[in-house]
C-alpha cells in the first residue's frame, strides 16, 4: 500500500462551471495548505468543513484561481485517508494550473481508479463494492444505476459472506469427524454435510438465476436494426432514441455506415446499431457499409428485422427472414399507414416463434408494443423488483459457477462414499472461490487489473 499523497481531477475534463480536484493521502491537508490562501489555515480546519479562498502559484505567489476547499480528515472519508477536494473553475487551464501547483508541493498524479483502490485496501469497501462504483458511473438507465447502487451498498457482499459462513460452519462440523472420529458417527456426519451442501448449492443457484437480467442491466443489449434500404431503420433508431441521430430520407441507401446509440427501453439499456441496408450493390462505399452490417448482425444479442408493409416480400426479405430464424429476433413490419402490399400471412408462416410487431413509425404507432416485446424477450415476463440483488459482473458470475461446481463435487463425493477429508477439500475450494468475489482471496495482479479499468480521479 502506497503511503504517498495523490491528486487528480474527479470531474469530466472540459469547459464547465466547476471542476473538482481530489487530493488523498497522509499529507493531503499540508500540501493543499501550501498553495491555499484564505482567512485561516487549512491545517487548523475542522474535518468536513468548506473554506473560501484562492490557490496560489508556489513559485511566483501569483493567484491561480478562486476556489472552495473541502477538508475531510481520516477515517471518515472515501479513502479512509485525509482528503481535500478543491472546487475550482472548470476548463483546461485553471484545472491544469491547480494540479501543477499540487504536484510542485509534493503530491503525485493518481493512477486510474487509485482513490477507489485505496478505499478497498484500507477496508472501507470490499472488491465487489469497488467494482459497483464503476458500474454506477457507466450505468445508462435508472434501473442499471439501482442495481449498481445495491451492490455498492454491500447487498451482494452480505449474501456472499453468508454463503462463506455457511460453508465455514459445515467445515467445522466436518472437521470434528475427520480429526476426532471416535467422538462422532461418520454416517451421521456425512448426512448432515450432504444436507448443508445441498442448501449452499441452492443459495448459489438462486444468485445465478439473477445473472442474465443483471448482466443485461450492466452491459446492455447489442441490438442490430437490419432490413432492406428505405424500410425505416434510421427512423426506428430516432424514435427509440427520442432524437434525430440518423439521417432519414426517401433515397434508398442513405445510411452507408453503422450508427450506434444507447437507448433506454423500459429500464433496459439497448445499444442500438442502425445498419446500412443489406442488399447487393455496386457502390463501393455502400458495399463497405453492407459488410459492416453483416458483422453487426453476427455480434448482436437482438436483431430487429424491418419489413415494408407497402411493398411485397422481396427475395432479399426472404433471405433475411431465413437468417433471423436462428437468432433472438423481432420482426417489425413498418409503414402500416400506407396501402398494404405485404402478405403478412407468408411472413408469419416463416417466423415460427419469432414475435411480429406492426408499426407506423411516422405516426408513432406500435412502438409501445415493440418495447414491451423486447422487455418480455429478455426479462422473461418478470417484473424487476426494486429490492432484488442482481449478479451483473462477469467475474462474479464465473466465480459463482465455479463455486457451485465445487459444491456439486462435494455432494457427489458424499453420495459416492469417498472419505470425508476429500469432501473437505472441495468445500474449502468453494469457500476460497467465493472469497474472490469480495476480494478476500485475490492476488495483487487481479486487483491492479480491476482498478485499471476505472477513470482517472475515481
Amino acid at each position: 500500500m502506497d503511503t504517498d499523497t495523490i491528486a487528480a481531477i474527479s470531474t469530466p475534463v472540459g469547459e464547465a462551471g466547476i471542476a473538482v480536484i481530489r487530493v488523498s493521502g497522509p499529507d493531503a491537508v499540508r500540501i493543499a495548505d501550501q498553495i491555499y490562501q484564505g482567512k485561516s489555515s487549512l491545517s487548523e480546519a475542522d474535518t468536513h468543513t468548506v473554506h473560501y479562498g484562492h490557490i496560489i502559484d508556489p513559485d511566483s505567489g501569483e493567484q491561480i484561481d478562486e476556489v472552495l476547499v473541502t477538508v475531510m480528515r481520516a477515517p471518515r472519508t472515501f479513502t479512509r485517508e485525509d482528503v481535500v477536494e478543491i472546487s475550482c473553475h472548470g476548463g483546461m487551464v485553471p484545472v491544469q494550473n491547480v494540479l501543477e501547483a499540487l504536484f510542485s508541493s509534493g503530491a503525485r498524479s493518481a493512477e486510474p481508479g487509485e482513490f477507489t483502490k485505496r478505499a478497498f485496501l484500507n477496508g472501507r469497501i470490499d472488491l465487489s463494492q469497488a467494482e459497483a462504483v464503476i458500474d454506477l458511473i457507466r450505468s445508462r438507465t435508472d434501473r442499471a444505476a439501482r442495481v449498481a447502487m445495491h451492490q455498492a451498498k454491500g447487498r451482494l457482499s452480505q449474501l456472499v459472506r453468508r454463503l462463506r459462513q455457511d460453508i465455514l460452519e459445515t467445515l467445522a462440523h466436518l472437521a470434528v469427524n475427520v480429526d476426532y472420529p471416535e467422538y462422532d458417527a461418520e454416517e451421521l456426519t456425512a448426512q448432515t454435510i450432504l444436507e448443508r451442501s445441498r442448501h449452499i448449492k441452492e443459495e448459489i443457484e438462486q444468485l445465478l438465476q439473477t445473472a442474465r437480467q443483471g448482466k443485461i442491466y450492466r452491459e446492455g443489449i447489442a441490438t442490430a436494426i437490419i432490413g432492406r434500404p428505405n424500410v425505416g431503420k434510421s427512423s426506428l433508431l430516432n424514435a427509440l432514441a427520442h432524437e434525430n441521430k440518423a439521417i432519414v430520407t426517401d433515397v434508398p441507401g442513405t445510411t452507408r455506415d453503422v450508427i450506434e446509440e444507447y437507448v433506454n427501453v423500459r429500464g433496459i439499456p439497448l445499444r442500438l446499431v442502425d445498419t446500412a441496408g443489406i442488399r447487393e450493390t455496386e457502390d463501393l462505399v455502400e458495399k463497405i457499409g453492407v459488410e459492416r452490417s453483416r458483422q453487426a448482425l453476427d455480434e448482436a444479442d437482438l436483431v430487429l428485422l424491418l419489413l415494408n408493409y407497402a411493398e411485397p416480400l422481396s427475395e432479399e426479405d426472404r433471405k433475411l427472414l431465413q437468417v433471423v430464424r436462428n437468432l433472438t429476433a423481432i420482426v417489425v413490419v413498418n409503414k402500416t399507414d400506407l396501402e398494404p402490399q405485404l402478405d403478412l400471412q407468408e411472413v408469419k408462416e416463416s417466423l415460427q416463434d419469432i414475435p411480429l410487431i406492426t408499426t407506423s413509425i411516422k405516426r408513432e404507432e406500435g412502438l409501445d408494443r415493440l418495447e414491451e416485446a423486447i422487455a418480455d424477450l429478455f426479462m422473461e415476463g418478470r417484473a424487476p423488483s426494486a429490492d432484488a440483488t442482481y449478479v451483473s459482473n462477469t467475474r462474479h458470475i464465473s466465480l459463482l459457477k465455479q463455486a457451485r461446481q465445487q459444491v456439486e463435487e462435494a455432494i457427489d463425493g458424499i453420495q459416492s462414499g469417498v472419505p470425508l477429508d476429500m469432501v473437505e477439500i472441495d468445500l474449502k475450494n468453494a469457500w476460497q472461490t467465493l472469497g474472490g468475489i469480495i476480494g478476500d482471496t485475490v492476488g495483487e495482479d487481479l486487483i491492479d487489473q480491476i482498478f485499471s479499468q476505472f477513470c482517472l480521479g475515481k
